[in-house]
């Protein structure tokens, strides 16, 4: 599965769907992770500011790696296909 995340919600997004992909619970995932279900909740949410290592936490109990890349650009003509 390859998810993409520019924004603290995107990435809340992301973390979801990992999770809910491999059928945990927030329960199961903060059993698995060390991090309270709480804020996993609210990061799921994307309305908390936390530390870096909380998410590398979750992405290490979701078997997950985070990897730095430009962005993707998208063309005009592109854009004027969908509209």
């Amino acid at each position: 599965m390859k998810l993409q995340a520019r924004t603290p919600k995107e990435l809340g997004h992301a973390i979801r769907q990992a999770r809910k992909t491999q059928s945990l619970t927030q329960k199961d995932l903060a059993i698995k992770s060390g991090v309270w279900q709480e804020t996993i909740s609210k990061i799921e949410r994307g309305v908390v500011a936390t530390k870096i290592e909380t998410v590398f936490d979750l992405l290490a109990a979701l078997d997950m790696e985070l990897q730095i890349q430009p962005r993707t650009k998208v063309d005009e003509a592109d854009l004027e296909e969908i509209f």
